[in-house]
């Protein structure tokens, strides 16, 4: 599985109930739609475990087969339609990109 990971805060005007709702309401409805998502999962954060990690609302983590599924994914016109909804409303994010392993698995 190759990843895009996402951390996501809201603007300052915006309260954390009012980001989420909108991320997993609204937002998610343009970002389900891109061509080779084959996992997404998103993570409400409520409590940062020391100073220096607060801030931050969310993460989400989408998942593709490839990373040109994910480049191609990035590519699209889905994907050029979630970012024009986001639009300029101001909030932050950290977007990376990487393959994934799974630790626990022998």
């Amino acid at each position: 599985m190759y990843n895009l990971v996402l951390m996501a805060a809201r603007p300052s005007d915006w309260t954390h109930e009012r980001f989420i709702d909108w991320w997993r309401g609204d937002h998610a409805e343009l970002t389900r739609t891109l061509p080779g998502l084959r996992s997404w999962r998103h993570t409400e954060i409520d409590t940062a475990l020391e100073p220096r990690s607060e801030g931050w609302d969310g993460v989400s983590i989408l998942g593709f087969d490839t990373a040109d599924d994910l480049r191609k994914a990035l590519d699209s016109p889905e994907w050029a339609a979630a970012v024009a909804q986001v639009g300029d409303m101001k909030g932050r994010r950290i977007a990376v990109m990487g393959g994934e392993k799974d630790m626990l698995a022998g």
